[in-house]
């Protein structure tokens, strides 16, 4: 694993995924207006490629498909849209078209489609109005006419921006997110998720069908083997376990233990092995071509593989913070909660609710396992467990807190017919002290008070585990949902 040093000389990992989109962008306007003002057709090309630079902002692959302006080339775009394997398709309403240039392709795409007015001219200057400046900036016109052709055709109704072409920051931010929503498309459809062992026997809500992840998601399961990882972990040498040993001491802290008896200063055995561990799993999930990870094992007691299993919270934390995310207690939907959080750049940390703050209103947040240090607040903590409660084995444990601020919740859960929800919510991060247990822990407050947002969360449907990540994105969340036809809720009030 590789890292780089940030402006304030804290080490960053780079990342070892990253999910380039592929997205289409076409124009729309009306065929007849061409020989009627000369001119006016290049001005509108210009505003497409002001568009098209928009979009390039973000990490992207981006097709141009050109102008549509009659129903002849929207027959004729059909199958180069389909052949181009896109994950999003922006429709630049450049003037008023048609919806003959719309119908054939919102009727035959199963991708997301987003129609952008973004108007060139902030206002007309109406004591110089013509017909043609009207005609420059008339990017809203068609957009009842298009979105009632969607439901006219029985499809979504397609996402819509509106604004203007030049110094528009809420614009800019749309087309921004969505270039992530298709990053997360992407990496949902193409995803190799790596599943070893079983819930814990107990844990009936962890059960997941790996086909309908591939139906819902279009992700693949990998069916891994606990010894895989182990025969890495055998085959590890002395140098490489010093690099991790050296890369493990950059991230964390190792302060004296606190007020839990089964917590220590961590050990140098537990150093060892974590960074032994780190190194084989490192080097199991590339020659898997993994993208994701979701395991429970617990080997024989006192075995090499018990050891090795119960010892990937160090190095789990590490491979989630790269953009790996891997999740305890095989859990294959939170897996995937996590995933979708790191696409779209706001963390993903395995988490669910611990007890709840009655004097000062918060619930805490958190879980043992593996992390996403990225989005710590402060410097992560590692502290020897003599051992772990409710699973076999003992040895480092991660510990720490989300950063301050805002954050959003996801559970990925499943409903008695077999198919997925999302139940979101948003609150915020806030500072003060987290139990000293080698767990992550995060003080969570939630409108409009801790005992209304648990009820309505847990009337809502979740697993008990969830993904976590910073900031209030639960607008976007529902997008993704919309997006994969899967519903979604969400219990706290949106801001």
């Amino acid at each position: 694993m590789e890292y780089q040093s940030q402006k304030d000389g804290t080490p960053q990992l780079k990342r070892m995924r990253s999910s380039i989109p592929r997205i289409g962008v076409f124009g729309v306007g009306y065929h007849k207006y061409w020989n009627q003002f000369e001119g006016l057709l290049e001005d509108l090309l210009a505003k497409q490629e002001v568009f098209i630079q928009l979009v390039k902002q973000s990490e992207v692959e981006l097709l141009d498909f050109g102008m549509v302006d009659s129903a002849e080339k929207a027959y004729a775009l059909l199958p180069k849209l389909k052949e181009a394997n896109l994950d999003l398709v922006f429709c630049d309403m450049l003037t008023y078209a048609t919806s003959s240039t719309f119908g054939v392709l919102v009727k035959s795409l199963d991708i997301p489609i987003v129609l952008v007015a973004l108007q060139p001219d902030k206002a007309m200057d109406y004591q110089k109005a013509s017909t043609r400046m009207q005609l420059y900036n008339d990017d809203i016109c068609s957009l009842p006419e298009f979105t009632g052709v969607a439901l006219r055709m029985g499809k979504p109704m397609p996402e819509i921006i509106i604004g203007t072409l030049y110094d528009d920051k809420k614009a800019e931010s749309e087309i921004s997110t969505y270039c992530k929503i298709a990053a997360v498309l992407h990496a949902l459809k193409t995803a190799r998720i790596g599943h070893i062992g079983h819930p814990i026997e107990a844990m009936l809500d962890m059960h997941t069908d790996a086909t309908m992840l591939t139906s819902y998601f279009g992700a693949h399961v990998v069916q891994c083997e606990a010894h895989e990882i182990v025969s890495a972990f055998q085959a590890i040498g002395e140098n490489e376990v010093d690099n991790y040993t050296s890369l493990i001491l950059k991230f964390f802290d190792t302060p004296d233990p606190v007020s839990d008896p089964i917590s220590e200063k961590l050990r140098e055995s537990d150093l060892e092995i974590s960074a032994r561990v780190t190194a084989g799993l490192h080097q199991f999930v590339a020659s898997k071509k993994l993208d994701g990870l979701a395991y429970y094992y617990e080997g024989a007691p006192g075995s090499t593989t018990e050891k090795v299993m119960s010892n990937l919270a160090v190095g789990n934390s590490l491979l989630t913070a790269a953009g790996f995310p891997m999740c305890g207690e095989s859990d294959l939907k939170t897996c995937i909660a996590m995933m979708i959080m790191d696409r779209l750049g706001i963390g993903g940390s395995f988490a669910e609710l611990h007890p709840v703050d009655f004097l000062e209103g918060f619930v805490l947040v958190g879980h043992d396992g593996p992390h996403n240090i990225a989005i710590a607040e402060g410097k992560p903590v590692l502290r020897s467990l003599k051992k772990y409660h409710g699973k076999p084995g003992f040895g480092a444990g991660v510990e720490f807190k989300i950063k301050e601020g805002p954050i959003t919740i996801l559970s990925v859960s499943s409903t008695s017919d077999g198919k997925f929800k999302f139940v979101i919510a948003e609150g915020q991060s806030v500072a003060g002290p987290i139990p000293a247990t080698g767990n992550t822990n995060t003080r969570g407050y939630f409108n409009p008070d801790v005992r209304t947002f648990l009820e309505k969360w847990i009337k809502a449907g979740p697993t008990h585990h969830f993904a976590l990540g910073v900031g209030h994105h639960a607008q976007t969340l529902q997008k993704i949902a919309n997006f994969l036809k899967i519903p979604s809720e969400v219990v706290t009030p949106q801001t």
